[in-house]
């Protein structure tokens, strides 16, 4: 592609600041560090100094990985551009893993407009190399904007489709689509990106125009909403994809950094995964990428990003190729439309993301600062959640020739779902995870037959009985047992108190201790508090429902290994027309809408 109508210039911004924003992230700390007479305006960016005051850049949303861009792009000529006044010591330096940080530049520098200033990290850098600057102010003044720069230009000119599904939250897409208006109609890109909202509740309040376009929808959940805009992307010749979510808890500088890096790439196959922050502490990652193999194991959860050398770490290890398994979740994921040869599997939520990275060709790159903010995965989890998350799962494995696996290995898989449920009394989730089973055996026809999951959710919602979130007045104080580990070996082999009735404690766990299994040895009733301890919920250990359901496991186990060739033939079959462009148009009904 040309370079279409981007504007003349004697340089292009790699990556500009991230400033801290109300509503999305006010955590200073992942921004900037500070020392001094230094502040931050929350309402129009950029800081003040008084004499003294100092502000670096080597923190989570404002490094720039040299590493990662040299993978992506080369060796680019390189500049520093600050826009302010006064009179400032500025230092850029180059950080490497295993090195000494070294200095590239350091000299006295006055601000009266723009500043650029060139510096070549090339010879002092490694393959892993974060460069940052310091800004320390000799008199009082004020930087008002920075950005890494280049002087070369584009590789290509990316149209990039921003594709958001949502269902019934009509005041969160509107402020999305709004946000995305004021962005667009300030940015240089404006004419290179756009935004598709396709409404599967068919309510959105949401008007065309100015970039915007709502495609009202069957609910087909996540997979089908973004398959649709994924086609809309093929029909309106987009070059690229973003995936992201409908409350677009993102700074809109991320959909920045992802356009140019996309644009500088030098393998067709680039994309761009964003991490995932935690809403209840926007200090702390969720997730910055994952990979699946029995299982889903999230890349970095509960790092710091107030803590520079966690953060330093993460994105030296990060510079290197992801691994073959590596997937991203799709509160923010751009990718080539021209790598797509499977389109999304028709999980309805949970799954759909992990295999459609696992089948298609992307080059995934994650990049400081492009993060997308969260609601915490414990909150979610629910029987239903579980049961769409063990049916991926083992859907992947008996569908996907790269994630096949061995008979016993499949069973550890099995097991880890079952100890995860049982220990913990959650009888509910078991019975889902039962469910699950029951219906990836009875093959690829029935989901396409269930697509849009209406008849599974009633059936998960009238059997959820004892895990169902319950208002508190007060948050119970929390209270755990921590045994001796040869004490907890002897309660795993009796399945917590199952077998054996051993263990008489009451535990209450509050969120961020829900996965430590350590807590819930001894337990007979354990109640879970959520994150914001305004809800909670109860469970007690119940022999009658823990063999009911243990038995129904075991039988669903053992009918799976009978049946374990014929199933990898099915599914295997099974994904590919699920997954093709024939199904999907036929399931959106996409020529009766005259798409």
């Amino acid at each position: 592609m040309g370079l279409g109508k981007l504007p003349d210039r004697t340089g292009y911004p790699l990556q500009a600041a991230i400033w801290p924003q109300a509503g999305i992230s006010t955590e200073t700390e992942a921004h900037f560090a500070l020392k001094g007479s230094v502040g931050i305006s929350l309402s129009e960016g950029g800081a003040d100094f008084a004499q003294g005051g100092r502000l670096a850049t080597g923190t989570y949303y404002n490094l720039f990985n040299l590493g990662k861009w040299r993978r992506n792009s080369g060796d680019l000529p390189l500049e520093l551009q600050l826009t302010g006044h006064g009179r400032f010591l500025l230092s850029i330096h180059v950080a490497c893993r295993n090195r000494s940080t070294q200095q590239l530049f350091s000299e006295v520098v006055t601000l009266d407009g723009l500043l650029r200033q060139p510096f070549d990290p090339y010879e002092e850098a490694s393959s892993d190399a974060i460069v940052f600057f310091k800004l320390t102010a000799l008199e009082d003044g004020r930087l008002e904007d920075f950005a890494w720069a280049t002087t070369e230009k584009p590789r290509s000119t990316p149209d990039l489709l921003l594709s958001v599904t949502t269902f019934r939250r009509e005041a969160e897409v509107a402020s999305t689509a709004e946000r995305f208006r004021r962005f667009r109609a300030e940015s240089e890109l404006n004419e290179h990106i756009r935004m598709v909202i396709v409404d599967n509740g068919q309510s959105a309040t949401v008007d065309d125009g100015d970039g915007v376009t709502v495609i009202p929808n069957e609910n087909l959940g996540g997979s089908g909403g973004f398959t649709r805009g994924l086609l809309e992307a093929r029909a309106t010749n987009a070059s690229h994809v973003l995936f992201m979510d409908d409350d677009a808890s993102i700074q809109m500088e991320a959909v920045s950094r992802t356009w140019w890096f996309l644009a500088y790439a030098q393998d067709p196959r680039t994309a761009v995964a964003g991490a995932m922050v935690h809403d209840a502490k926007r200090w702390q990652i969720g997730e910055n990428g994952a990979h699946f193999d029995l299982g889903c194991k999230a890349h970095y959860a509960g790092l710091d990003l107030r803590q520079r050398k966690k953060v330093f770490r993460m994105e030296y290890e990060t510079t290197a190729p992801a691994r073959g398994d590596f997937y991203a979740g799709w509160w923010f994921f751009a990718f080539p439309v021209a790598q797509v040869e499977h389109l999304p599997f028709p999980f309805f939520v949970r799954g759909d993301d992990v295999s459609f990275s696992l089948v298609n060709d992307f080059n995934t790159f994650t990049l400081p600062g492009v993060a997308s903010v969260q609601e915490s995965f414990v909150d979610k989890a629910s029987p239903q959640t579980w049961y769409l998350d063990f049916r991926s799962h083992l859907i992947h494995h008996l569908s996907l020739p790269e994630k096949k696996r061995s008979w016993k290995e499949l069973q550890r898989m099995v097991l880890n779902f079952y100890l995860r449920t049982a220990l913990r009394f959650h009888y509910d989730t078991l019975s889902a995870v039962n469910l699950a089973f029951e219906d990836v055996m009875r093959g690829p026809d029935f989901f396409d037959k269930n697509a849009d999951m209406a008849k599974r959710r009633g059936d998960i919602k009238a059997m959820t009985t004892t895990e169902v979130w319950q208002p508190i007045a007060s948050p119970p104080k929390p209270r755990r047992t921590f045994l001796p580990r040869p004490v907890r070996a002897l309660l795993l082999l009796t399945l917590n108190g199952h077998l054996l009735p051993l263990g008489m404690a009451k535990v209450v766990l509050p969120a961020e201790s829900r996965e430590d299994f350590r807590l819930i040895y001894g337990a007979k009733e354990i109640t879970h508090l959520n994150v914001d301890q305004t809800q909670a919920y109860t469970v007690r250990r119940d022999p009658r429902r823990f063999r009911k359901e243990t038995l129904r496991l075991l039988k669903n186990t053992l009918r799976l290994r009978r049946i374990y060739p014929k199933m990898l033939r099915e599914w295997s079959r099974g994904y590919d027309g699920l997954t093709s462009n024939a199904y999907w148009n036929d399931k959106l009904r996409l020529e009766q809408q005259g798409s």
